[in-house]
């Protein structure tokens, strides 16, 4: 099977003429004579840009390759923009899954004799079906209710079919990494190290549970954003049962004007998610793409998200907060000189650095877009081609800023395309600054008193006996270096008395030879011996003893 399949794979990739992607001259003769031996996969489709092709056959190839474009899509510090671009386009485009058979998959994974022992009104024609999972409406029996849910289920064999593809991506990027001229900048195994992390997430359906039921406790009675309500009791590995919402999807815009929905709010309050998430719960949704936001339908002037999807998500860590937030401050104050300083505090970049070179590398890339009327500039390329400079300087690859980078592009394409003025800066400026303010301020000092007061007054009856111990040790301090002082100093003695009895008793060891070589066996020679004996017995008896007063 995994001959066959990586028959398919190769013969698409030839037949889109992606081998063309990569200059001859970078590829050893081995691989040039095979490509000419494959002469019935000829590129049927030259007509085509290289960025095209490339989509087209990462479709054909499935919804594994489908979901790596869609990743390689948001590195464009990796591709060229026109590929990037075309990338983006990828549509999770497959065809559902038998229906009963999802429904054998609920029953045994919920261990129910039927589905109507849980649930009524089970539709077995999906609701949306994707690569990984399909989704199927239904009404979840409660104690005292019944309540319209969505049941997601894991497509069946899917694992299997994932796990030959991404060794088979491996083997491939393996071959890259070693060929490629620019492998080395391109890290194609670590690339697909990630996407195989990624996906592998995407596969289980209690961590999404969890990250959901994470995010709505993040924002509970949050006027911004709603996270549905996850039925933990009956979920699974490969099963997640989930309120149903009833929202509008938030690429249709017409609908959202013909409601009378405020664009300007809506687009700002999506800004708004986005840094709360990042710098306020250091957890944010990962995979904020159109298809998976809504917006409700309650309250047009006050319109609210609605989040689904949350395989995927991303964590920051409070260096990686500060040092984020001041980078974007400093960036909006075109203080480049900052914006290097804070690359090498934080690590992303060698302390070797040259910091002069890397703030004038800065400034070439960032000075023309700020040339620019802040609304019409990209916050996301901006990111994008800070990384791609700090990158020059031996900047490595940080997962987690990808993710945001990512997520970045997303809510702000989002955002202008509900509201084309939105200014991002001038909505995101406000909000770290307020946010540094906290960090940094005596709100900062407040909430690290109320942070930690819990655990000092545990610690508060220890510290009479710890100051006491403390003083004890201060008080037999003295005694105690005398001790260490004077043996020290008797081992000293013990090591200059054992190495002159070992040197006299090696000179009598050579005297003896000496004489006995010279003359016969004589009483010279016999004296000279038992001399020896006896130095070597000196020498044996000054060795030093261990405290019980065995010889080491």
């Amino acid at each position: 099977m995994r001959t066959r399949r990586f028959y398919k794979i190769t013969k698409t990739l030839l037949t889109y003429g992606l081998d063309d992607l990569i200059p001859a001259r970078w590829l050893p003769w081995t691989i040039r004579l095979g490509r000419h031996a494959l002469f019935w996969m000829p590129n049927k489709h030259k007509d085509k840009p290289a960025g095209v092709r490339l989509r087209l056959a990462l479709e054909q190839l499935g919804p594994v390759w489908v979901k790596f474009g869609q990743m390689l899509s948001t590195r464009r510090d990796l591709l060229p923009p026109d590929i990037a671009i075309e990338l983006a386009r990828l549509q999770d485009k497959v065809p559902p899954f038998n229906g009963e058979a999802a429904q054998k998959i609920i029953e045994k994974s919920l261990n129910l004799n039927s589905i109507d022992d849980c649930f009524i009104d089970f539709d077995t024609t999906p609701l949306a079906s994707a690569s990984i999972a399909q989704v199927h409406t239904a009404q979840l029996k409660q104690a005292d209710d019944i309540v319209d849910v969505v049941i997601k289920v894991i497509r069946p064999d899917i694992r299997e079919t994932i796990h030959a593809d991404l060794e088979l991506m491996e083997t491939l990027a393996s071959v890259a990494a070693r060929h490629l001229p620019d492998g080395r900048r391109l890290k194609p195994k670590e690339v697909v190290k990630e996407y195989r992390k990624t996906l592998l997430d995407e596969l289980d359906l209690l961590r999404e549970a969890g990250n959901a039921i994470q995010l709505k406790r993040n924002f509970e009675n949050s006027d911004m954003l709603y996270i549905p309500v996850v039925y933990s009791d009956y979920s699974r590995h490969n099963v997640m049962v989930m309120e149903r919402i009833d929202g509008i999807p938030v690429s249709d815009v017409d609908t959202l004007r013909a409601r009378g929905v405020d664009m300007k709010k809506l687009a700002e309050r999506g800004v708004e998610v986005f840094f709360t998430q990042v710098f306020r719960d250091s957890f944010f949704h990962a995979d904020m793409h159109p298809g998976n936001i809504f917006v409700a339908k309650d309250d047009p002037l006050h319109p609210r998200y609605i989040g689904i999807d949350f395989g995927i998500v991303g964590t920051l860590n409070r260096d990686d907060k500060r040092y984020l937030a001041e980078n974007f401050l400093a960036f909006f104050n075109r203080d480049y000189r900052k914006v290097a300083e804070l690359h090498v505090d934080s690590g992303w970049v060698p302390r070797h650095t040259n910091i002069e070179e890397f703030e004038s590398a800065i400034r070439t890339v960032c000075e023309p877009i700020f040339e620019k009327p802040l609304a019409e500039i990209s916050f996301g390329h901006v990111l994008i081609n800070l990384f791609n400079t700090a990158r020059r300087f031996e900047m490595e690859v940080q997962p987690q800023l990808v993710l945001l980078q990512k997520t970045l592009l997303y809510i702000e394409g989002l955002g202008r395309q509900l509201y084309p003025e939105l200014d991002l800066w001038k909505t995101a400026k406000p909000f770290l600054e307020r946010w540094m303010n906290e960090q940094l301020g005596w709100r900062a000092v407040v909430r690290s008193v109320k942070e930690n007061a819990p655990y000092w007054a545990e610690k508060m009856p220890e510290i009479p006996n710890m100051i006491y111990d403390s003083l004890r040790q201060y008080q037999t301090q003295p005694k105690q270096n005398d001790y260490r002082w004077q043996a020290l100093l008797r081992a000293q003695k013990q090591a200059s008395t054992l190495t002159f009895w070992t040197v006299l008793s090696a000179s009598g060891l050579i005297c003896t030879t000496l004489l006995w070589t010279d003359t016969e066996l004589s009483a010279p020679t016999i004296g000279s011996g038992i001399i020896t004996i006896l130095l070597a017995v000196m020498a044996w008896r000054s060795r030093p003893k261990t405290s019980n007063g065995e010889f080491n």
